[in-house]
């Protein structure tokens, strides 16, 4: 069939519009950066394909480094090795660690201020989560305050506090959570350089591997100011025997044993105030455990 004079320069229009495509597409497909080892350049059309893949997720799973804590204050333990003991105190200390072994008092504290202890990172970076550091606090209210408050459902992360033991200003031991869960007693916190980043949103923690027990403020304490009478005989008593009872059962060392301030990054916490090392120093001595 013979195509009308008119419809000639049509045909020859549309011919070359497609050889010119044709052509750029070959010319946009070329590796025009073989010479001389250079890395080839991607065409335009795997850019373009590339256009319309959805961006990988951040990397994540193991190989993937957790970051490091920023660099913080060493921790020297005022803790001194002693191998000084006093008979009658070893023996009452002593009666204490038995009785809080045999008849623990317990209360239950609500699941959503306390977690699991994990064995992987955010990362996918295996965690030891053995408590192996115990962290020392002040309630700063009454001892039935803080019991309150863990009782109180938070389902906010900001809300979230718990340890795992009390010690009241008569000598009281109150355990809140077995040492095998995680407590949220202390936040941006590192200690000799270690935290776990058990959330990828936000910074590490001790309390992966952290038992936290905490002492109830005196009366004259109930402010936020550096410091108040200090913490009852009683609760040195109660503190030395619950510290036995954990380094018994964990690889818990006498220099691993804390205050908050001492694992703060934010430089923010001061607890427990006026707490007097001296007092603990020589019951665990008196208990061997500094020997």
């Amino acid at each position: 069939m013979r195509l009308r004079p008119q419809a000639q320069p049509l045909l020859l229009v549309c011919l070359a519009a497609v050889m010119l495509g044709l052509g750029g597409i070959g010319w946009l497909a070329r590796d025009r950066s073989s010479q001389g080892g250079q890395r080839p350049s991607r065409s335009l059309l795997e850019l373009l394909e590339d256009i319309g893949k959805p961006s990988p997720p951040p990397q994540e799973g193991p190989g993937v480094s957790a970051p490091a804590p920023p660099a913080h204050a060493a921790w020297r333990s005022p803790l001194v090795q002693s191998c000084q003991v006093q008979p009658g105190e070893r023996q009452r200390l002593l009666a204490l660690v038995s009785q809080l072994r045999q008849f623990p008092n317990r209360v239950r504290i609500d699941p959503s201020n306390y977690g699991e202890r994990h064995s992987r990172d955010a990362f996918g970076n295996p965690l030891d989560p053995n408590p192996r550091l115990v962290v020392l606090h002040e309630t700063v209210y009454g001892i039935q305050s803080a019991i309150n408050t863990f009782r109180t459902p938070h389902p906010r992360d900001d809300d979230q506090v718990s340890y795992h033991a009390l010690v009241a200003l008569d000598g009281g031991v109150v355990f809140l959570l077995d040492p095998s869960k995680r407590a949220f007693g202390a936040g941006n916190s590192a200690f000799r350089g270690e935290w776990a980043v058990t959330n990828a949103r936000v910074q590490g923690s001790v309390n992966n591997f952290a038992l936290h027990v905490s002492l109830e403020t005196p009366l004259d304490g109930e402010h936020a100011g550096a410091r108040h009478s200090g913490y009852s005989a009683a609760q040195y008593d109660a503190l030395a025997a619950l510290l036995a009872l954990w380094m018994q059962t964990y690889p818990i060392t006498p220099d691993q044993i804390i205050t908050h301030r001492g694992v703060d990054l934010g430089g923010e916490r001061a607890d427990p105030r006026s707490f007097d090392w001296g007092a603990l120093q020589q019951r665990l001595s008196s208990l061997g455990l500094l020997c």
